[in-house]
């Protein structure tokens, strides 16, 4: 007569290797994960971290005034602008795709805010909302003409860039620029509206209260599901380095003026996008399509909504970030999104981390690489040296990012096919 094994019975192989993937999943594991990645040429924003830390040294050995508590404070006001920019060209790039035309769509978003709230006297939110909708609109036809025309993306907005341009100068009319009052609520964000220490040091512990949260629900999921939980070390961890960090930097910043509103906004765009693009079906969707566009369509995504979604995401981004650029200065112009806005917006996105060649990217990549231009930036400011030096340095900067990129994707494709 044979016995059955009871359900709860122990098995030594199971045990044996449910063991074995618990301590993979421990400190030592994800070490062995983490060197595995780099390996495979997955360096992910360690690039970009190690950049920021060497341009840091290396300006505050030229220049002590560059690490003050006030410079890094203005250093913020600037980034914000640029970074919502950043953020918008982000979700393009995921697909592969690109917008040449996001400066012009700033300038605009600026010259709309002046004519509107300033000299027709809309309220202030009812403007921006005005501004964001416009953004929202060039961006799906944008999309519209990628998707029946198959207009390459290139194409389509370096016409935005220019028929964008002859629009803002056109609402602008003669004068060519409008002052916005120094004591409106506006520019008071734009140029000294300071959080609460006690906020900004509770916003500086959300991000790993979130992580160890966000650890629990993924382990008390897999458990419903009858799959292994992972120890909470790893982390644990990662929640107390980016916690120690970030009491850190606003107990810096507070030794100065404190944690700018604008980039605390900033910031909270960050981290929806970031949310939306992991935690949502759109963001998987983004990521699919990025990565194989035929695929993703067999899988049964819809392509052409995806295509058109991103193009409205990076144009609203650009409107509202006009809308910061002009708090910031005091003014809507006709030099209002030209210049360097659309190097330094793309550049932010591409040295943060996202692959010019789709499929590879995040939110915080704009955060990273918005740091990595303003810093350089400040750096040669502080230096007196002359703007075409930081041209030249910018683009080098790009180049090495672009190469890095490269290189990354070649090494794991290689090890992809061994």
């Amino acid at each position: 007569m044979t016995q059955n094994t009871p359900n709860n019975a122990s098995h030594p192989q199971l045990d044996r290797a449910d063991t074995r993937v618990r301590h993979d999943a421990g400190l030592s594991g994800a070490l062995r994960g983490f060197l595995d990645q780099v390996r495979s040429g997955n360096l992910g924003m360690l690039p970009v971290v190690i950049g920021l830390v060497l341009i840091s040294t290396v300006f505050s050995i030229l220049n002590p005034i560059f690490l003050a508590p006030n410079n890094l404070v203005n250093l913020l006001f600037d980034a914000a602008a640029v970074g919502l920019i950043a953020l918008g060209v982000v979700c393009v790039l995921l697909l592969g795709e690109i917008d040449l035309s996001i400066g012009s769509m700033s300038g605009l978003g600026s010259a709309l805010m002046g004519v509107l709230w300033v000299n027709s006297g809309i309220p202030l939110p009812f403007a921006i909302l005005f501004v964001v909708v416009t953004g929202a609109l060039v961006g799906a036809l944008y999309g519209f003409l990628r998707n029946q025309f198959e207009m390459p993306s290139f194409v389509a907005t370096l016409a935005g860039l220019l028929a964008l341009l002859g629009l803002q100068l056109y609402i602008l009319g003669p004068t060519g620029s409008i002052n916005m009052p120094f004591t409106s609520p506006l520019v008071r964000f734009g140029q000294i509206l300071i959080m609460p220490a006690w906020l900004s040091y509770c916003l500086a512990v959300v991000p790993g209260a979130m992580i160890v949260f966000g650890s629990m629900r993924t382990n008390t999921q897999r458990r419903a599901a009858n799959l292994s939980a992972n120890g909470l070390s790893v982390a644990i961890l990662k929640a107390v380095i980016l916690t120690v960090a970030l009491v850190f930097a606003v107990f810096y910043l507070e030794q100065g003026r404190g944690v700018p509103w604008m980039f605390g906004i900033f910031v909270l765009f960050v981290m929806m996008l970031d949310y939306a693009l992991v935690r949502t079906k759109w963001g998987r969707s983004m990521l699919a399509v990025g990565g194989n566009a035929e695929a993703a369509r067999r899988s049964g995504i819809n392509v052409q909504r995806i295509r058109i979604s991103a193009f409205v995401v990076c144009s609203s981004f650009a409107a509202l970030g006009g809308v910061f650029a002009a708090a910031r200065l005091a003014s809507a112009s006709q030099q209002a999104g030209t210049g360097d806005v659309n190097l330094n917006a793309i550049a932010a996105a591409v040295i943060g981390g996202t692959s010019l060649f789709g499929g590879r990217g995040s939110a915080w990549s704009a955060l990273l690489g918005v740091l990595v231009i303003m810093a350089i930036s400040n750096g040669l400011t502080l230096l007196n040296l002359s703007s075409s030096l930081r041209y030249m340095i910018t683009g080098a900067v790009l180049a090495i990012a672009v190469i890095v990129d490269s290189l990354a994707r070649r090494s794991r494709a290689n090890s992809g096919r061994a």
